[in-house]
């Protein structure tokens, strides 16, 4: 429809006028039709305003004005003073498309007298025709197709819009959705209007009556439509027939048997999330629909109803439905279903019996038995996304953690040393994050397996958790990113002591240049300057440089000597020093991993060992 809109750009014909900067009375001249002003409007026109002359939002010019607010005399006096009747608008809307609006005769008649094409539209696909259909402007709908309006004519809109499907409706679909009953009656009886044409999402004029909840002559236009033969199995959105739409209005119980009474009707199809019409009327308490769709014949096996009934407390749909064969499925389904998980197998197997209400592909149940860990906005729980056993991740509905956590984790997906992403569900409480589900964080994991010192071996399984994190954390970088939060809480090991690094949710994309740690943030001055003044007696004052060796002398001597009690004042400002360094320099752990991978120990050590000491630091001492 015509909007005040004003997104899309002109296309079609202008007047070399409208191309030029306005003139110094242009903008009075609008604002005199505005105000129906016709003494001022002869004045400003007599004094060279520029009469085809277009707002700089929107691109309104002083007739297109004219025709909004009805002004036929305005209308006429500026089409003798030579403004353009086939000037568009931004949005590509002529004079006579907006006259198809207002659905004045008059003034139709009149840019038809001037050369209107009568199926001419603007930007959006709508014509003139199309804008009185939806605006319920029956003399104006009659008036355009006796000159020869296509009343089949489908939406053609932008090729950006097309590949977002939008468009291809038709003035029936128009009328329909917007509940005029007498345009809707007139377009199927007296012009022949088809009754099945869909538009780009594949929605026809009985979809797009039943689509809003409050929509008004709901039953008179669905009848209308459906004596004409209006496909009662066609889908809307999210894959909704006419039959569940209708359910879902739940007032609405002879719209449900106008819909029953079809032939060949598909009682028992499903939407995108596998839902039944009778499924919904049981959800939502409507026993005179179940009923209704019971008697007809709908399947009771579409779901636990009789679960549902009874978890609404409604004793009355209970013996209904096992009345029509419905499965008391009271006890636990799939007895011999087994869970994946053997830490987790107790719990997944319970939640797997318990009936609890899909949140798109998700099942979930945030309760304690269920909690895996905390975390710093909600907690992770154990559910099924997909049928899949996954570790839910619960955040608030507008969490900017859980944002970059799924943008993170999409952007990595086939990396095997990164837990797998599944996918996200949203309400409007919360954020539902779904990643593989592991058996141990790293911290458990060495807290229970590795108890017993190795003696005289090295530890494979140390070695390969390290190779792991190191490979995740290069991946991250390669990509400008820095996971912010590296602990072994966050390291996850699964029955195959597989390494995953998880919990992105901090994760910010950074420089990508290792070289940089030292330019990127800075230490707490205070401690710095502090550190930098400490000298052993009968020692030059030598004062950290802005190098990575001078960084990691500073940060092994503070990490020795903080927990003293004359450097309380230090470890209140920077707090635990392994997270302040690790958020304050992100990059230093992959720096020096790639310098360590890139070193030939050869030329430094004269024989090969098992394992390295690392050289004691030098420099500033404590």
């Amino acid at each position: 429809m015509e909007t005040n809109d004003h997104d899309i750009p002109q296309d079609g014909s202008t007047t070399s006028s409208s191309q030029r900067t306005t003139g110094e009375d242009s903008h009075p001249l609008i604002e005199a039709v505005k105000e129906g002003n016709v003494d001022r409007i002869k004045q400003l026109l007599q004094r060279g305003a520029d009469i085809n002359a277009c707002e700089d939002i929107g691109g309104w010019t002083p007739l297109h004005n004219a025709v909004q607010l009805g002004k036929v005399d305005i209308v006429h006096l500026l089409l003798r003073h030579g403004a353009d009747p086939h000037q568009r608008k931004k949005n590509g809307a002529t004079p006579f498309i907006i006259a198809g609006i207002n659905g004045d005769v008059t003034l139709l008649q009149t840019f038809l007298s001037k050369g209107a094409d009568v199926n001419e539209c603007d930007l959006n696909g709508f014509t003139a025709f199309m804008e009185a259909a939806e605006c319920g402007k029956v003399e104006a709908l009659r008036l355009l197709f006796d000159k020869g309006a296509n009343v089949n004519l489908r939406r053609e809109t932008t090729e950006d819009k097309k590949r977002m499907k939008r468009g291809g409706a038709t003035a029936l679909m128009s009328a329909a959705e917007k509940g005029h009953t007498e345009v809707v009656s007139i377009l199927l009886n007296e012009m022949r209007a088809e009754v099945n044409v869909q538009d780009n999402k594949g929605r026809n004029a009985l979809i797009c009556t039943l689509r809003d909840p409050e929509g008004k002559n709901v039953e008179e236009i669905t009848r209308l439509l459906l004596h004409h033969g209006a496909d009662a199995n066609v889908r809307g959105e999210g894959g909704k027939t006419p039959l569940i739409l209708a359910v879902e209005k739940q007032k609405h119980t002879g719209l449900v048997q106008m819909i029953l009474s079809q032939e060949e009707i598909n009682i028992d199809a499903r939407d995108s999330q596998g839902k039944t019409a009778l499924q919904f009327a049981v959800e939502h308490n409507l026993n005179e629909i179940v009923e209704l769709l019971c008697a007809k014949g709908a399947s009771t096996e579409c779901g636990d109803l009789v679960g549902i009934a009874r978890r609404n407390y409604n004793s009355y749909l209970v013996e209904l439905l096992l009345h029509y064969g419905a499965k008391d499925q009271t006890g636990p389904p799939d007895g011999d279903w087994l869970p994946h998980s053997s830490r987790w197998g107790k719990a997944l197997k319970r939640l797997h019996s318990m009936h609890r209400p899909m949140i798109g592909k998700l099942k979930i149940f945030v309760d304690e038995e269920f909690k895996i860990a905390s975390t710093s906005e909600g907690a992770v729980y154990l559910g099924f996304y997909d049928n899949q056993e996954v570790a839910v991740k619960v955040f608030p509905e507008d969490s900017t953690r859980a944002l970059n956590e799924v943008s993170c984790l999409q952007g990595f997906l086939g990396h095997n040393n990164f837990v797998t992403f599944y996918g996200k569900e949203i309400t409007k409480d919360c954020f539902y994050v779904c990643v593989s589900l592991c058996e141990w964080t790293l911290e458990e994991f060495l807290g229970e397996h590795r108890e017993e010192p190795m003696e005289n071996s090295e530890d494979t399984f140390a070695r390969n958790v390290l190779l792991s994190v190191f490979k995740a954390v290069q991946t991250l970088h390669l990509e400008g990113y820095t996971h912010q939060d590296l602990q072994p809480q966050n390291i996850l090991i699964d029955s195959k002591e597989a390494v995953y690094l998880a919990d992105f949710d901090q994760s910010i994309q950074g420089t990508g240049d290792p070289q940089n740690v030292m330019r990127d943030l800075e230490i707490d001055k205070c401690v710095m300057e502090e550190m930098d003044d400490f000298h052993l007696p009968n020692r030059p004052r030598n004062p950290y440089q802005e190098t990575v060796g001078d960084l990691l002398k500073f940060i092994r001597n503070i990490g020795e000597h903080i927990n003293e009690d004359k450097n309380k004042h230090m470890k209140e400002r920077l707090g635990d020093p392994s997270r302040y360094f690790q958020e304050t320099f992100p990059d230093l752990t992959i720096y020096v991993y790639k310098t360590l991978k890139d070193t030939e120990y050869s030329k430094h050590f004269l024989q090969t060992q098992p394992s390295c000491s690392v050289p004691e630091a030098v420099g500033p001492q404590n």
